[in-house]
This record gives structure tokens, sequence and C-alpha cells, in this order.
């Protein structure tokens, strides 16, 4: 364990940021391991490798945005009142839409909630307020913030504008930093881009309320019915008209998926996979940094530590003896400090069939430094890998806590999410707060969490671990030999969303 952490995280590496040579180093060095540990190749063209095709995009100019109302043409100052989020897809952009206000811009069958009903949105822009009714279940509302843009897409729209639910837009900011990056594919279609949406725009809160002149109701009214729980605002035709003019600039590159493969041995399961990941990615180098400074961003616990998990519990099914039943694959991910690119990409383009991927289990930053005596899955209380963890944990004297931090919607903010969004059963494996846990996590957060400390001058417990992979490799273990797949449980948003036609377990 010490070994790789010590490799991965070493300053030659420079941080392993996705694209940059010290990651393709680290790829280089998990390929080596998967060779000798005598893996197969699970990558494309029989390489251990994915190459996930990257774009960043950044913009060319300061792109004018105007509004058209009562005959009235006005424009936007940029970066203050708008900003909008470079493309992916298209290098120039000139184009005007018809408003349509739609509520928060939610449409889920899961939730029975659909807040283009009766709206004519096709070909136009809709305006949705930032975040879900009030009230919600905190994992359902960063699931469905994330997926507006889609849900907009679906409805028709061309362009999507969240304003504030209280003021400025909390993405003003993030899109006048002018820099997007995502995949793209073969046939130019970008992860986090639908297919017919052609731009997503923030604003200031005084231009938003601009928006809504000559509207029957106005922004504080509409604000003032979003705050009652559980409530959407109806949606509405606006008289207003959004002019864009937009150019981006382009740097493409790729970064690699390394991804193993241990060969299953019953004839009835070989061809159905457990999945067990790790992002081998992290910060890069600080470009800000002062002279004498530390600008190396070495991810030894984020997530040098994940990898050597996966790495040794990979060990461990080969020296057993034991061939599994069902086969495994074990991915080093990309781009997870991006915006989960890498899984995103093998999720979209997988190298084994998706419906074959019986579970998957993602290994994000333990915290070896600290004799741990429970474990967090999250994603427990949505399908039944919680169960196997729950009986490997147990067989060594470990238990298994809820999410000690639920208001961070943590289910959705790591690599298993993409997997879990194309119905694959996953969670996300943490060391706990059990026992000393919450003082070093809280610590661990305050001083060393992406920042250039999260270095080998850690008092990192290496036999804690070595417990740890132990524990990862009994779970892969048990999912891997079970007779019965793991299935979404029948009370779960997520089962109902992601995997409708699935068999679902009773809690």
């Amino acid at each position: 364990m010490r070994a790789h952490v010590e490799f991965l995280s070493d300053d030659l590496l420079e941080g392993r940021g996705t694209g940059a040579r010290g990651h393709e180093i680290a790829a280089r060095y998990v390929a080596a391991q998967f060779r000798a540990l005598g893996l197969q190749p699970g990558g494309d063209g029989g390489s251990w490798f994915q190459r996930v095709p990257l774009r960043r995009a950044t913009h060319d100019g300061s792109p004018v945005v105007s509004l058209t109302s009562g005959g009235r043409n006005s424009r936007l100052t940029w970066g203050s009142e708008v900003s909008l989020r470079p493309s992916l897809t298209e290098k120039q952009r000139r184009l005007s839409s018809q408003l349509v206000f739609a509520g928060h811009g939610l449409s889920d069958p899961a939730l029975g909630t659909d807040d283009f009903k009766g709206l004519d949105v096709v070909g136009k822009t809709v305006v949705v307020l930032e975040g879900t009714p009030a009230g919600m279940d905190t994992e359902v509302a960063a699931h469905l913030s994330s997926v507006k843009a889609q849900m907009a897409a679906r409805a028709g729209a061309i362009g999507l504008i969240e304003i504030g639910r209280s003021g400025n837009s909390s993405r003003l900011g993030q899109y006048a930093r002018g820099s997007a990056t995502d995949w793209v594919d073969g046939k130019g279609e970008a992860g986090s881009t639908p297919k017919g949406l052609r731009f997503r725009m923030a604003l200031s809160n005084t231009a938003a309320a601009r928006l809504f002149a000559g509207a029957p109701r106005t922004l504080d009214q509409i604000r003032a019915d979003a705050s009652r729980a559980g409530r959407s605002p109806a949606g509405f035709a606006l008289a207003t008209t959004i002019g864009v003019e937009a150019n981006s600039r382009w740097e493409d590159f790729t970064s690699p998926e390394v991804i193993g493969l241990l060969p299953g041995t019953d004839p009835a399961l070989k061809s159905e996979y457990v999945v067990l990941m790790g992002h081998l990615d992290h910060l890069g180098l600080k470009k800000d940094a002062k002279a004498g400074e530390d600008a190396v961003y070495n991810g030894a616990l984020d997530n040098g530590a994940g990898v050597a998990t996966m790495l040794e519990a990979a060990r461990a099914f080969v020296s057993s003896g034991k061939p599994p039943r069902r086969s495994l694959l074990f991915i080093a991910n990309t781009g997870e400090e991006v915006g989960l690119l890498g899984a995103d990409y093998w999720a979209a383009h997988p190298t084994v069939p998706l419906a074959q991927v019986a579970a998957a289990v993602d290994l994000d930053m333990p915290l070896p430094l600290y004799p741990f005596v429970d474990v967090v899955a999250f994603g427990a209380p949505h399908n039944t890998v919680a169960r196997t963890v729950a009986a490997a944990a147990g067989s060594m004297g470990v238990k298994v806590s809820p999410d000690p931090m639920p208001d961070q919607s943590i289910f959705v903010r790591s690599d298993h999410y993409p997997l879990a969004k194309r119905g694959v059963p996953a969670i996300l494996m943490m060391t706990g707060f059990g026992g000393r846990g919450k003082g070093v996590w809280d610590n661990f957060f305050a001083e060393r969490y992406h920042q250039a400390r999260d270095d080998l001058s850690q008092p990192i417990q290496w036999d804690q671990l070595a417990r740890y992979a132990e524990l990862n490799y009994r779970i892969s273990r048990d999912l891997a030999d079970s007779a019965e797949r793991p299935r979404w449980y029948a009370d779960s948003y997520f089962g109902r969303a992601f995997a409708p036609g699935q068999p679902k377990a009773a809690r």
C-alpha cells in the first residue's frame, strides 16, 4: 500500500492533472501493476487504456447578450449582469429566441412532476429558478439540479437561463470565468451539453428582474411562491426576447482510463461484471504559486490511497487462488476532479455492455490516519450493495454508519454516479467518522483537502490502509460470487429514476 501511494504522490508526477504528463506516468504505473498481477487488458483495442477525448472551451472575446422588450433593445454588461458558458460544440453562436419561465425547470416521471407541462418551449429559451422546491431530499435535489440542462433539452428548449432564488445566480461567477471542460466524442456530442441546447446562461438579480417586464407576475412574487415547501411556481411565456453572439476557442486533448479485467469462471455469471474503481487524477500544479511555495497538489489520500486500495484488492483476488464467478473490472478513472469526466465517458462508451455490469464500488479518498471502526457507503439507502458492505464489514468487526454529511450530497459527487445514472447499482466507500474519525476528517477538510499538504507528510497508518483494502476485497468478492445480482430498492427515488425497468428489492 505504501509503495503505491509513495509513487503516485511523488513530486515528479506533478499532481497527476487530467491530460498532463504526470497523470500519463501514473496511468502507465497502474497498467504495469495490472500486468504484473496477471490481469487482462480491459481497454479499447486490446489495450489497458480507453483514451477519453476531452475539450477545454474558453470565450474568444466577450460575448454579447441583449434583451428586447416592448420594441426596445438593451445590452447586458458582461460579468456583472450576465455570464455565459463557453460552447463545447459550436465555435460561433448567433441566435435570438423568445423566453418562457418554467418554474424550477424540473421534469421527472419518478417524482411525477413536470414544470414544462402546458408550456410551448420548443425552439425557445427557458428561464428557471436555481435549485429545487424547498423541503426536497438533499441527494435528490442535488441530482435534479445537475440535470436541468438535459430536462430543458428534452422539452425542446435551445437555451437555459438560471436565476437565483433570492439574489444573483450562483453560476454568475462560474460562467464569467469563461472556461468549460468536457468529453466530446467522435460524433461531436459532449457529456454535459445535451443535443439541441445551444447555451446556458446566468444573470444577476437586477438583470433577471428585467426578464419579467410586462409579465403577469414579478420575479419577487415568483420567489415568494417558490419559498413555500414543495412548490414550483407555474410557468408562463415572457414578452422578452434574448439575443446571443458568442465565439469559443477549443483545446482538444486526451487522458486515459486504465482498465484491467479479471475474467469470471462461472458459465452462467462470467458475462456479468463487478466494477471496482477509483480516480487516479488530481489537481496538478498550482499555477499561481509564489516563490518557494509548494506548488504540487500531490493527492496522496485524494486519491492515491483509493487507487492503492483498488490495486491491492485486485492482488487479493489473484493471490486467493479462487477465481471469481463474475468478471471483475478494475478502473483507474481520469477527470474526476474536473467533473467526473472519465467515468462519465466510460459509462457512455463502455468497454463491456453496461447492462451486464452488476454493481460498482467507488473508492475515493479513504483517510488511513486513524484506526477506523466504521465505514460509510454513500448510496447505501438506494440499493442492495449496502447489504454486501454490511456483511463484509461485520466479518471484520467494522460497522457501517449512515451518511455523516447529508447536506453535502456526496452520492452525486463521485465517479460511481455516472454509472448509477445509467442503472448500475453503485456506491461510494469511505472510512467513517466513528471513534477518532470525525476529528480527523474535520482537520483534513480544513488543512489538507485539495491543498498541497495532501502529501506524505501526513501520519499515514499503512496498516489501516491495508485493512481497508482487505475490506473492499471482501465486498468485491461477495458481489462477484453471489448468485443474485444487486438490485435497487423499490422505494428509492434513484431506483425509480435510474432503473425503471429493472427488478427491485424490498427494503
